[in-house]
């Protein structure tokens, strides 16, 4: 059967078979999937030779990873996990767990879409599109954004993107206060499906799959082959679905499954693109993936048999597979954590066996 025309047929709705449930079952999230031209987002026609019983539609769409990268995710491939520096969260049955190091997770807000970590701030997208921030203690907790669908946070503040597609920066929590300046809240683009937060590089991309950076550039942020930075975002690649970045590195997913890098590597978290020094524009590293992530000097990726794979400081620069089964993962500064099929969270730190914590259920 010839399969034209992906498109966005409402809340998960691909080739007029209902994926959100079987996305459930193989990592994919309960959110509408994106329109594709040859793998690649954007306005137009896929076309596929194949048979497509529902679970090939599926296999396919992992391949594409329609699903899998749909919106913004900080240093994580799903909105359940979360990871920066030595701080993480996850979401368990709709309640959100915050904790930091090796510490057991503790419950900290309930009815939770997405959850993220900053340098020195946690945030959680509530159900009602509302954006909070805290620091050290939930009760001070601000309420930054109304009608976000995700967002990405980092070192340096907060890129949001509401439901209407607009991309929003919001400053560090910290330096918000009451009456906050109109400065504070700012817009940046339109039409943007994803975005991320590095040390002094942020991203987008839109829904036509155009990659945009902004800020500094001196060890190949952007990928490609400047390394002065714009006061201005910037397009610098093309094809891609979903983007992560961190301490001077970036790395991106493309449409067709494949990994690439850019940026400061001297412990591998791009793998051998550059490795020692830096790359300065985006190279290889990884394919037949559905989610990625980054922490400052390692990188994973989740591939379409659900197998998980790690590669960077204390790894090999080569990837290698550290679980299976894996529905999501977050990268912080040495460690990651992960969750599988059966509601397990695992933990663990570069070079060592990953160790299940937690039972998340699902």
């Amino acid at each position: 059967m010839k399969v034209r025309g992906l498109r966005n047929f409402g809340a998960g709705w691909i080739f007029g078979v209902d994926c959100r449930e079987q996305a459930v079952a193989s990592s994919l999230r309960r959110i509408p999937c994106p329109t594709f031209v040859s793998g690649v987002v954007g306005e137009g026609r896929v076309e596929q030779q194949a048979a497509m019983p529902n679970r090939a539609c599926l296999l396919l769409v992992l391949a594409l990873s329609a699903c899998a990268a749909s919106i913004a995710y900080a240093d994580s491939s799903t909105p359940r996990l979360a990871a920066y520096y030595d701080r993480q969260l996850a979401i368990c049955a709709g309640d959100a767990y915050e904790w930091t190091g090796d510490e057991q997770p503790k419950k900290v807000m309930r009815d939770v879409l997405q959850v993220g970590v900053g340098k020195n701030e946690s945030y959680a997208l509530s159900s009602d599109g509302r954006l909070h921030a805290w620091s050290s203690e939930l009760r001070e907790a601000q309420a930054l954004l109304e009608g976000v669908k995700s967002f990405a946070a980092g070192s340096s503040g907060v890129l949001a993107i509401k439901v209407d597609g607009s991309l929003w920066r919001v400053e560090h929590a910290g330096r918000l206060r009451p009456g906050r300046t109109p400065d504070a809240i700012t817009t940046i683009a339109a039409n943007v499906r994803t975005a991320s937060v590095g040390d002094g590089t942020n991203y987008y991309v839109t829904t036509d799959g155009d990659l945009f950076a902004q800020g500094n550039a001196h060890r190949g942020q952007y990928g490609d082959g400047r390394l002065d930075s714009t006061p201005t975002y910037v397009r610098v690649a093309a094809g891609v679905i979903d983007i992560k970045s961190h301490t001077g590195h970036a790395i991106l997913l493309s449409g067709r499954g494949a990994v690439q890098g850019t940026g400061g590597n001297i412990y591998g978290p791009l793998g051998r693109h550059g490795l020692g020094d830096k790359a300065v524009v985006w190279g290889p590293i990884l394919d037949a993936a559905t989610g990625i992530a980054t922490g400052a000097s390692h990188s994973l990726a989740i591939r379409a048999d659900t197998t998980l794979w790690s590669w960077g400081r204390n790894e090999s620069p080569d990837p290698r597979q550290v679980l299976a089964d894996v529905i999501g993962v977050a990268a912080g500064s040495d460690t990651s954590i992960a969750l599988t099929r059966d509601g397990s969270l695992w933990q663990w730190r570069t070079g060592a066996r990953p160790q299940r914590v937690f039972n998340c259920g699902l």
